[in-house]
């Protein structure tokens, strides 16, 4: 087997809605070996990986997938199923995979498979090519010969046992999100709100733009930073509940051991030591009653923090009180890490019974930790008269850690409904002097389900960014949703996680039509965030310059906290690469899909090509709105699949109006046409039988007074995208008028400056489809020009025939040719792509005296600047837009420099 290809994707994609990885996996001999007629090499792989029996496959019922493995099925297809069981086996369930065959490449398949984490999915699909070899006849080692991170790639199996399943478990181990932060992840999930992981500390990202909100485990955006200053101070948190009548503990805050004897002297009973700093029970000692106690706390808690915070012992049980937003919303008791005798096993034993327990895992991997035998555990062992290998009498409680905490091997019961009503108002109160909106509580008294007052104890501390895993899972009890309301604090019921996304794809004119939106969305008084070819925009301004039409783009606008709408142009190669940077839009639009990038990925024909653009419509939103060219019968098609309600735009509008729109209308539905008129065409609005007038084509510049009807197309998306935001028709009217279409509104699409003497176009057009497109606006301009001439060229990535049509197109379009390359060749041998846009432009007619080559961009637009007369037409198509958009303006300012008034006045 070989892997040609590989790639991640993270949104939408050509296959699937959910992400993905994918392999491109030549099978090479084995394609003639389904595995059936592998010897034994089922059994192998079940005995491996047993719990495969558990796959339902296509047949949708477990045993499924050993169904498909005897009646045959091929490698790739055991490759997915393979990688699907490792990640559930390395503690990362998934379940969603499909192989497909590659069109027109016998043996090759695309091989694609679910997965929670990036790296532990590549490292899953790694391994699980390395395992199916490894069990191909012949070879038989199995999964404990398989090695995941260090050659050889396959290992004999006394080298360890399952030493890549291990390996694999401890990234995904390290990859995973604590309970806390998982919960909360979750319930925003359920919700619908976006979610970002940010950092590998499990910062989180919710929501997109202006409505994101972050938070780390408990602590949450809106979380007050002195509150978490105070809640971290002990003292001062006991000073200021104190101050306002809340139980608490007498106690000192000491830097030295004699210090700490003598405020230990000063309270009746035995005090605990802690850090005036710490967490997670660390450093804390109770039950000190001699001098010399109290100077080993002392020093215990001293390295964890400089100042020792010596305080009365408080007598009962250990509660947590959650308080989120001001209401108290979960209770839990915490019992200390204990194990009871059975009068057979020693202590040692009975821990590892204890530790056993698969809810129990390290730190907070799990809803229980694993206790730790460590110099604490011995020290209280010997307290009670014990050793770890000693047995304890039946029925004995063997105490194991001093603290509650779940973090040292404590245990939770959930007494949500036991608090006592004083107890729950005493608790908020308790929050809210310290700040916190979400604060847990450690409270220390007899029974929780009496007043404080009657029955003593108080609040020992107050916690910022408090565990919620006791609460959604306590060891007895009922679990609790306390994600929910910490959601429900960032995001009120009714209040928007998302901004309004507009994705536009299409072949041609994606860049026009998401600035034409971006114009009257801003026009409408939003922030508006944009990629485009030439970069990304936030609120008008270029921040990143460059091809901005892929998902990182994307992902970029999204993250921006002071973006209000969103609209991206959605490129094939970003949806090919990586998918789509959202799970839905609120508008997407299809332009138009016409060949071009055909051989390049995998997308062969235009259909092919179709269904890649079809994704930006299939992922609108339910009751969002699809936008589709009713002119182009392949972006028409798309009707079928797409998300949301359905508008159409088209050039024929009036009398003309196909016979399915208005079948549309009749139905209620939604069309933005251009009527005839007197004027040359207007652009209106269809409501079912409401009819709205919106602007004339000649009163957009960017049409160049009607002529350049590809601009008209992109007007009438951009007038059905604004009226599915429900902007007014004056307001759209008004944009569309004041989009000039210039450079600086517009770059690099039909940019026109009429100095020195002769008139200057800049555009884009890199293909047949927008050459043919350009066909009539020269029409139009030859009027008023005497030659038109041509920088023409196309990327080299494109097809022999394509190349050729560009220049068969150029011939019938131009007086004077130049033609040229792009800057990299994009994988042709220097000269290449010129010789065959020649050849093809001399086969069309074009004499050959007419026709130069030049390779370099910038000297081939020189050339044609400075072949140009009076009253001449130099329409340049650049690859670097914004170099040759700078070279034209600094050619015009250099003959105006170098001419005479005279001379300027006769080309003005």
């Amino acid at each position: 087997m070989r892997v040609l290809e590989r790639a991640v994707y993270r949104g939408p994609h050509l296959y699937s809605a959910i992400p993905m990885v994918r392999f491109m996996l030549d099978l090479e001999r084995l394609e003639d070996f389904p595995t059936q007629r592998l010897d034994g090499f089922t059994d192998r792989l079940v005995a491996a990986l047993p719990r495969l029996e558990a796959h339902g496959c296509s047949l949708r019922r477990p045993g499924g997938f050993l169904v498909r493995l005897r009646e045959g099925t091929w490698i790739g297809h055991v490759v997915e199923h393979v990688a699907l069981e490792l990640q559930t086996m390395a503690g990362t369930p998934v379940s969603r995979g499909k192989t497909r065959s590659v069109k027109g490449r016998p043996g090759v398949y695309n091989v694609m498979y679910a997965y929670d984490d990036e790296a532990v999915g590549l490292a899953a699909g790694r391994m699980a090519l390395e395992l199916v070899s490894s069990l191909l006849p012949g070879k038989h080692q199995g999964l404990e010969g398989v090695h995941l991170l260090a050659p050889p790639l396959l290992l004999k199996p006394e080298d360890g046992p399952i030493p890549g399943l291990v390996a694999l478990t401890d990234l995904a181990a390290k990859a995973a999100l604590g309970p806390t932060t998982r919960a909360l992840v979750e319930a925003a999930r359920r919700r619908g709100i976006p979610v970002q992981r940010l950092d590998e500390h499990s910062l989180i990202r919710l929501g997109h733009g202006c409505h994101q909100k972050t938070f780390r485990a408990g602590i949450t955006g809106q979380t007050a930073h002195i509150a978490v200053e105070t809640a971290g101070n002990k003292a001062l948190t006991k000073t200021l509940l104190g101050a306002v009548g809340v139980p608490v503990p007498l106690g000192a805050v000491v830097r030295t051991a004699d210090e700490a004897v003598a405020a230990a002297s000063r309270i009746k009973g035995p005090v605990v030591t802690k850090p005036l700093d710490g967490n997670h029970g660390r450093g804390v000692s109770l039950g000190l009653t001699s001098e010399e106690a109290v100077r080993t706390g002392f020093t215990i808690a001293a390295a964890h923090s400089r100042r020792v915070i010596v305080e009365q012992q408080l007598t009962g049980r250990d509660y947590r009180i959650l308080v989120i937003g001001g209401k108290v919303t979960a209770v839990a008791e915490r019992v200390p890490a204990q194990v009871v005798g059975n009068g057979r096993a020693t202590v040692a034993q009975l821990i590892d019974v204890l530790n056993a327990d698969p809810r129990r895992g390290r730190g907070h991997e799990k809803v229980m930790t694993r206790v730790t035998l460590d110099d604490q555990v011995l020290a209280l062992l010997a307290e009670q008269g014990l050793s770890l290998d000693e047995v304890p009498s039946p029925g004995r409680a063997v105490v194991l850690r001093g603290t509650a905490n779940l973090s040292t091997g404590g245990e939770a019961i959930d007494r949500t409904n036991d608090i006592h009503p004083d107890n729950r108002a005493m608790a908020e109160r308790a929050a809210r002097v310290i700040g916190l909106d979400v604060a847990g509580l450690d409270v220390l008294c007899p029974d929780i389900s009496r007043p404080l007052s009657e029955t003593g104890g108080g609040i020992v501390e107050v916690n910022a960014a408090p565990g919620l895993r006791m609460h959604l899972q306590p060891s007895s009890g009922a679990p609790r949703d306390v994600a929910g309301p910490v959601i429900d604090l960032l995001y009120p019921r009714g209040s928007r996680s998302r901004i309004p996304i507009t994705a536009v794809t299409g072949t041609n004119g994606k860049s026009t039509t998401v600035r034409m939106i971006g114009h009257i969305l801003k026009e409408a008084g939003l922030s508006v965030g944009m990629t485009t070819t030439s970069g990304v925009y936030i609120d008008g301004r270029l921040i990143k310059a460059g091809d901005a039409s892929g998902p990182r783009s994307a992902r970029m606008v999204l993250a921006d906290p002071t973006v209000e709408a969103a609209v991206l142009e959605t490129a094939r190669g970003g949806i090919l690469r990586e998918g789509l940077a959202f799970d839905r839009a609120d508008v997407g639009i299809v332009l138009n899909v016409t060949p071009d990038h055909l051989g390049v990925k995998g997308i062969e024909t235009v259909d092919d090509l179709a269904a890649v653009k079809s994704i930006v419509a299939e992922q609108v939103r339910r009751r969002g709105t699809c936008i589709l060219n009713a002119d182009d019968p392949l972006t028409l098609r798309m009707a079928r699949h797409a998300g949301g309600r359905i508008v159409y735009f088209t050039l024929r509008g009036g009398p003309d109006l196909p016979p399915a729109l208005q079948k549309h209308l009749a139905e209620g539905g939604r069309v933005a046409a251009l009527e005839p008129s007197i004027r040359g065409g207007l652009l209106v609005l269809l409501k079912g039988e409401t009819r709205i007038p919106i602007v004339e084509a000649s009163d957009i510049p960017a049409t160049l007074g009607g002529v350049a009807l590809f601009n008209v197309q992109n007007a009438l998306a951009a007038v059905a995208a604004a009226d599915a935001r429900g902007l007014a028709p004056a307001l759209i009217a008004r944009a569309l008028r004041r989009f000039e279409g210039s450079y600086e509104q517009n770059p690099g699409r039909l940019n026109v400056t009429r100095a020195p003497g002769f008139t200057t176009i800049v555009d884009y057009a890199h293909n047949p489809a927008a050459l043919h497109a350009l066909a009539q606006v020269i029409a139009a301009l030859r009027k008023t020009h005497h030659r038109v001439i041509g920088v023409v060229s196309i990327p080299g990535d494109r097809r022999d025939q394509d190349i050729r049509e560009m220049g068969e197109i150029a011939a019938g379009l131009f007086d004077e040719l130049i033609f040229r390359e792009s800057p990299d060749g994009r994988g042709r041998q220097t000269g290449a792509v010129l010789g065959l846009m020649s050849e093809a432009a001399i086969a069309a007619g074009m004499k050959p005296e007419r026709i130069r080559r030049i390779v370099d961009e910038r000297q081939a637009m020189e050339a044609a600047l400075r072949m140009a007369r009076a009253d001449d037409l130099v329409i340049l198509f650049p690859t670097r837009v914004a170099a040759v958009w700078a070279q034209a303006q600094a050619f015009r300012s250099s003959w105006q420099a170098d001419s005479d008034p005279a001379e300027a006045a006769s080309h003005a």
